[in-house]
């Protein structure tokens, strides 16, 4: 149940997202537009609240409610970026805008250390949404699955930390930089 509720939330998170660069762009309705982007965190609410209703309601934690917390935490922690990277293309496809910028060197290498902070961001909503429910519930039995979501998301950010490590190294390269013999070295 709790992962179909995910994969509806899903779907409605890319439904407004859409509906409101096309009522903000094409219909040129920025007041709609502004309020079916805000409405998408309403989406993550109403699954938190579902989570949390089907725990105190006896239900035993899953999987899926760990997973639940991790895309709540992940949706707030990037969504505001998200938004940004649709708005960019949609602008750029149907309302003449400029091109969105391809990032090499430092510039992405900072992007990829920024992102760090929003996947610690991401990690402590998680944790804190798990370890909320634990507290709340005050049944182990009933919540232990849920303890499986603070390794989880400390991989997930051991991975981007290292992921913004290797850029830091070997920083990403222009695509429009010719490839020379020289500087394959």
């Amino acid at each position: 149940m709790i992962a179909v509720l995910i994969a509806v939330c899903e779907i409605g998170f890319w439904v407004t997202l859409v509906a409101g660069l096309i009522a903000r762009y094409l219909l040129r309705r920025p007041k709609l537009g502004a309020a079916l982007l805000i409405a998408a965190p309403a989406i993550d609410l109403f699954l938190l609240i579902c989570v949390a209703v089907d725990l105190f309601n006896g239900g035993t934690a899953s999987w899926q409610h760990g997973l639940a917390a991790i895309y709540i935490a992940f949706s707030v922690a990037y969504g505001p970026q998200i938004v940004a990277w649709a708005d960019i293309r949609f602008v750029h496809r149907f309302a003449g805008g400029p091109a969105p910028q391809r990032l090499s060197g430092t510039a992405y290498t900072l992007k990829c250390w920024k992102d760090v902070l929003r996947t610690l961001l991401m990690a402590a909503i998680a944790s804190g949404i798990s370890g909320g429910l634990i507290v709340l519930v005050d049944d182990t039995e009933r919540t232990r699955e849920l303890t499986t979501n603070f390794r989880i998301v400390g991989i997930i950010l051991v991975v981007d930390v290292l992921w913004a490590v290797s850029y830091t190294i070997w920083p990403k390269k222009d695509r429009a930089e010719p490839r020379t013999p020289a500087s394959l070295s």
